[in-house]
C-alpha cells in the first residue's frame, strides 16, 4: 500500500510516520515544508495543479494529512488549516490515483460542551475560537468533496513530543523549574479545566486503522474520559518525584484566568496575561464519545495518561 503522508515532521505526523513505517506492507512517501521531507511542498501556497501532478506520479492508495497550524491569527490559521485542505481535496479530485484521504481534525471543532457529557460525532459543532473554526471549515471541505475520505477528530493529544506551549507542556516546564530552584511551593493557575487527553501513539494507531478501513465521515479519537488539569498536575508531580505543595490559583467566579499555568500572579518576572479563559475555545469541559472508533475502526486507546505524563516529564527533565 502506497501512502502519502503530509506533515510528517509535525507533532502528530512524526508518530504517524513511525507507525506506518512499522507496517511492512506500507510504502511511505513524506510530503512537507521541511528539508527532511521526501518532497518539499507548501500546501498553503502551492497550487492544486502542482500537487495533482505529483499524485499522478506517485499514485498513492492513501493520503494522510497531518499538516496544519495550532497557533497564529485567524488569517494564518485559515491559510494552513483550511486553504491547505482545499488544495489537497482539489488535487485528489483532479488526480487519477483514486486515493483515500485520512484528514486529521480536532476536538476544538465541537467547541464547549455540557459538563458531564460525552460529545458524539452527530453533535452540532460550535467552535469557540479561530483555530476550531479553521479546522471545522477543513472538515466540511473534506466531507463535501465527494472523495473516499474520513476525518479523525483528535481531542487533546499528549505524550512524547508534547509542545512546550501546550497546557501539559507548560505544566511540566513549571515543575522542572520549581525542582531546579528548590521551590517547596508550585503555584499554578487554570487547573479546573477538564480535557480528554489521548496519547499521540494511540492517535497514530487510529490513523493506521483508518487508512486500512472503509470508514467514512467523522470519527472521534480520544480516551473517552475527561481529566481535570489538577489531577494531571498531581500525577505529574508523582512521576517527577516532586515533593512540594501544589498551590492552585483559580480565577474568581465569572472572571478570566489571570494566571497561566506555571506563572504565579505575584511574580514580576512572569506577568500573567489577562487572557481568554479557554484559549482552545472548548470551555471548561470536553470529553469524547469514542464508540464509533471502536465499532468502525476496531480501535481503543491503550496508553494511560500516567504513561503519557511520564514521557512528557522525561523530556522536560532533560531540557537544559
Amino acid at each position: 500500500m502506497r501512502v502519502l503522508l503530509i506533515g510528517a515532521n509535525g507533532y502528530l505526523g512524526r508518530f504517524v510516520a513511525d507507525r506506518l513505517l512499522a507496517d511492512p506492507a506500507v510504502q511511505l512517501t513524506a510530503l512537507g515544508r521541511g528539508d527532511d521531507a521526501d518532497v518539499r511542498f507548501d500546501l498553503a501556497t502551492g497550487s492544486p495543479g502542482a500537487l495533482t501532478r505529483f499524485l499522478d506520479a506517485v499514485h498513492p492508495g492513501v493520503v494522510v494529512n497531518c499538516a496544519g497550524a495550532t497557533r497564529g491569527g485567524a488569517r494564518e490559521l485559515t491559510r494552513h488549516n483550511t486553504v491547505a485542505v482545499a488544495t489537497v481535496c482539489e488535487a485528489l479530485r483532479r488526480s487519477g490515483c483514486g486515493a483515500r484521504l485520512v484528514q486529521i481534525g480536532c476536538g476544538a471543532e465541537y467547541g464547549p460542551s455540557q459538563p458531564g457529557s460525552s460529545t458524539a460525532e452527530d453533535a452540532v459543532p460550535r467552535p469557540g475560537g479561530p483555530y476550531g473554526v479553521s479546522k471545522l471549515a477543513a472538515t466540511e471541505l473534506v466531507l463535501g468533496s465527494g472523495l473516499d475520505a474520513v476525518v479523525l477528530r483528535v481531542f487533546s493529544p499528549a505524550g512524547p513530543g508534547t509542545p512546550a506551549g501546550s497546557p501539559l507542556g507548560r505544566l511540566a516546564e513549571a515543575m522542572r523549574r520549581a525542582m531546579q530552584s528548590g521551590d517547596s511551593d508550585l503555584k499554578l493557575g487554570g487547573l479546573g479545566v477538564q480535557r480528554d487527553f489521548i496519547d499521540v501513539r494511540d492517535v497514530a494507531r487510529a490513523v493506521h486503522a483508518a487508512s486500512l478501513s472503509a470508514a467514512q465521515g467523522v470519527i472521534n479519537i480520544g480516551s473517552g474520559r475527561a481529566v481535570r488539569l489538577r489531577e494531571a498536575a498531581s500525577v505529574l508531580a508523582r512521576v517527577a518525584g516532586y515533593g512540594g505543595t501544589l498551590l492552585e490559583l483559580d480565577a474568581p467566579p465569572g472572571g478570566h484566568l489571570r494566571a497561566a499555568i506555571g506563572h504565579p500572579r505575584t511574580d514580576p518576572d512572569h506577568p500573567a496575561p489577562v487572557a481568554y479563559p479557554y484559549p482552545d475555545g472548548c470551555g471548561s469541559w470536553q470529553q469524547a464519545d469514542v464508540r464509533t472508533a471502536r465499532d468502525r475502526l476496531g480501535w481503543r486507546p491503550r496508553i494511560s495518561l500516567e504513561e503519557s505524563l511520564a514521557d512528557i516529564w522525561m523530556e522536560a527533565a532533560c531540557r537544559i
